[in-house]
């Protein structure tokens, strides 16, 4: 996909904060520092649209970013280590499984991992809640230019037996590279293919 413009829109904490249009949402979720920012700028094909930060837990909204004024991405807070204060991130992790759960505009969450750690307890619960409330989901696994090719299918069987995910397929995508970002697109424009042709189908 060409990105011919990507902005950012807002951010919030609460529902009457984020975007009051219909478009389709792209949620992008991991542990603190597991390289969301990264992710977004790559597929966007921006430097610098979301600011990316040496400290864990920057990202404290949800932010909202337009891309070529038919659909959103967003940024939302890492979970797990993070400089912010214990009630303030209990806050953000409640906000974000609010939005999981209600955002009827929500069409698919991009899941990020770190390839050279297993998952963590944070990681298997927000899998397992994706799954109860039956998001559609991606899993990318980050960083791979950090560990060799001939390592990645075996980093990834002991990622998915920890995450019992077996049946996942999963984008190997490194920021410095870009490598991944031609694998993830073809899952993105799925995922609005079928949003759109499913509001035809329920007009």
């Amino acid at each position: 996909m060409i990105i011919r413009k990507a902005q950012f829109l807002t951010a919030g904490l609460r529902p009457d904060q984020y975007p009051r249009t219909t478009l389709p949402e792209i949620a992008f979720a991991g542990r603190s520092n597991v390289g969301k920012s990264s992710l977004i700028n790559t597929l966007a094909g921006r430097k610098s649209l979301v600011r990316t930060g040496r400290k864990p837990g920057q990202t404290r909204t949800l932010n909202f970013f337009l891309l070529n004024d038919c659909f959103l991405f967003v940024d939302l807070p890492g979970y797990g280590f993070s400089q912010a204060p214990k009630e303030m991130i209990r806050t953000y992790l409640d906000t974000m499984e609010d939005y999981l759960r209600h955002r009827t505009q929500l069409i698919l969450v991009i899941v990020l991992l770190d390839i050279r750690r297993l998952p963590s307890p944070e990681d298997r619960s927000f899998y397992r809640f994706l799954k109860t409330v039956g998001r559609p989901l991606q899993i990318v696994l980050t960083k791979t230019d950090t560990v060799s090719p001939g390592q990645w299918k075996k980093s990834w069987q002991e990622i998915a037996s920890a995450l019992e995910a077996m049946e996942e397929e999963p984008v190997f995508f490194s920021s410095k590279t870009g490598r991944g970002k031609e694998a993830l697109w073809p899952v993105i424009e799925k995922a609005l293919t079928t949003n759109e042709k499913e509001k035809k189908e329920d007009s």
